[in-house]
């Protein structure tokens, strides 16, 4: 009688992660969604606030006009279809900083849906990456919605038994944007949630500060085995504040999941919290099924409505997107896509560049002296491009200067250094000097007289006859020390160019 053959155990490569994210980005409009209390971070506690967001019996809430446009914005840069009708809802729950005892929020007619990102990964890999290395991942949904207040935890004489509420977060007007479950890794969440904040502030609607709470993000994570349909049971890992910090917490809840599997247990539907300083995630409160919310429409707010004519004049304000202007840059000033890459990182630090660019005779070597002397220095100083003492015009000036051998590039690099020292010496935030004036000041004079030149290399190489022994046996890599030498005698002023022509020339 034949016996059934035992199946294989799993092993740990046998399991597929699989990723979803919901990420939460606050709007940048002046007042708060539904009321017009300014919506101002930092502002003294419970100050920014009225019967409508504390909500107060008989207060109404007015949908708010700019938060409308500026969700709809973001919709479509994210590629997603902009719906011409959406319902907003009230979301029941009952938690301390939700005064209304409900959310209003969108649930089954959102403002958009079906969008994408386009991110990094690995070519052909075994998560779906294409031939170029990108995968795409989907986006579920966009919805609109109003914050919460916030609990705090400490701070206070009294924290340790008791928590204090801050509403003035109550009502800011917020984006909800929720993933498909298409990343299979923490690496790929980093990479979806950076090209999303790129995206989104390349738009304007919002200022992406994770430490201010601007964008939070909860991660929906499970594992099954590889070629299984279904999906596992998931845990959401909740409030994780920065994408470094994403990306360990998925990798630790993969790991925490498949070894829970292969001991036997099984993973339970649960909320759980990341220890960044433990490097692991704890349960915060168990989820055997979802949350029923009693969705039902907010009968307070009409139908919104956004109709082909406004989602044409909201479509008019989409900037140039950071992959657009990257492929763009490349092709229109000659710098390598690493070069873009770097100088589109913000939208302030693209235009600034192009803005030199286009001024410049090189904009090569604009892009080579924006990322070697002005943003180093930047980081050194604890400095934002827009706080620079270099302008961009100033950048453009001193790449003209090298392009033309009126300076070297010694002397650029202490002509920079003078217009720093006033930010590094300051102690009132003085913005330092511009190069014009610091180049008007200190006239700098590179050497390009070619007989004074002629005379240098003649000297050096008649001090060196071992040197120049070994390069005409052969050592080429000696030209290096003459040019070297040749550039000291001069204290760096004379023209590199001018230099290895007349080295190369008088050895032969």
């Amino acid at each position: 009688m034949a016996t059934l053959a035992t199946p294989p155990a799993l092993t740990r490569a046998d399991f597929e992660p699989v990723i979803g994210l919901e990420v939460h980005v606050q709007l940048l409009t002046a007042t708060k969604i539904f009321c017009s209390c300014a919506n101002q971070f930092g502002s003294a506690p419970n100050s920014n606030v009225c019967p409508v967001c504390l909500g107060m019996p008989g207060s109404l809430p007015v949908l708010n006009r700019k938060a409308v446009e500026f969700a709809a914005l973001a919709a479509m840069a994210l590629n997603c279809r902009v719906n011409e009708t959406s319902i907003f809802a009230r979301k029941n729950y009952f938690y301390p900083d939700l005064p209304k005892g409900y959310q209003i929020s969108q649930y089954d007619k959102p403002l958009a849906e079906h969008g994408w990102i386009d991110v990094a990964c690995s070519p052909n890999n075994a998560t779906g990456g294409d031939a170029n290395g990108t995968k795409r991942i989907g986006i579920t949904r966009l919805h609109m919605e109003e914050d919460a207040g916030k609990s705090l935890h400490d701070g206070f004489a009294d924290s340790a038994s008791k928590t204090a509420i801050d509403l003035n977060r109550t009502g800011t007007p917020l984006v909800e944007i929720v993933s498909e479950p298409d990343l299979r890794s923490g690496d790929e969440a980093y990479e979806y949630l950076t090209r999303l904040r790129e995206i989104i502030l390349y738009t304007g609607v919002s200022d992406g500060n994770m430490e201010e709470g601007s964008l939070r993000c909860d991660a929906n994570v499970s594992v099954r085995p590889r070629g299984q349909e279904k999906l596992g049971t998931k845990a959401e890992i909740k409030n994780v504040n920065s994408f470094r910090f994403v990306r360990e917490a998925i990798a630790y809840e993969i790991e925490r999941q498949i070894e829970l599997i292969l001991g036997g247990g099984t993973v339970v539907q649960e909320t759980r919290l990341y220890n960044s300083a433990e490097g692991r995630t704890y349960s915060m409160r168990s989820k055997e099924q979802a949350h029923d919310y009693r969705y039902f429409p907010e009968p307070d707010l009409l139908p919104l409505v956004v109709d082909t004519k406004w989602q044409a004049e909201i479509r008019s304000r989409l900037p140039e997107l950071p992959e657009a202007r990257r492929a763009r840059m490349v092709a229109e000033y000659g710098i390598t896509e690493q070069d873009a890459g770097v100088l589109t990182a913000s939208r302030t630090l693209a235009d600034q560049f192009e803005s030199a660019a286009k001024a410049a005779k090189n904009p090569k070597r604009v892009a080579n002296l924006v990322q070697g002397e002005l943003m180093g220095r930047l980081k050194a100083a604890g400095l934002e491009i827009e706080q620079s003492p270099v302008s961009m015009a100033g950048v453009a000036m001193s790449a003209d200067l090298v392009e033309e051998g009126k300076i070297s590039g010694k002397q650029l690099k202490e002509l920079y250094d003078i217009c720093f020292a006033g930010v590094a010496q300051s102690e009132n935030g003085a913005r330092g000097e511009d190069f014009a004036a610091v180049y008007e000041r200190e006239k700098p004079q590179q050497l390009s007289d070619s007989v004074a030149i002629e005379k240098i290399v003649d000297e050096v190489i008649t001090a060196s006859p071992k040197q120049v022994e070994q390069y005409r046996a052969g050592k080429t890599t000696m030209m290096a020390y003459f040019v070297g030498q040749v550039m000291k005698a001069t204290k760096g002023q004379a023209n590199p160019a001018m230099v290895n022509e007349v080295v190369g020339r008088k050895l032969g």
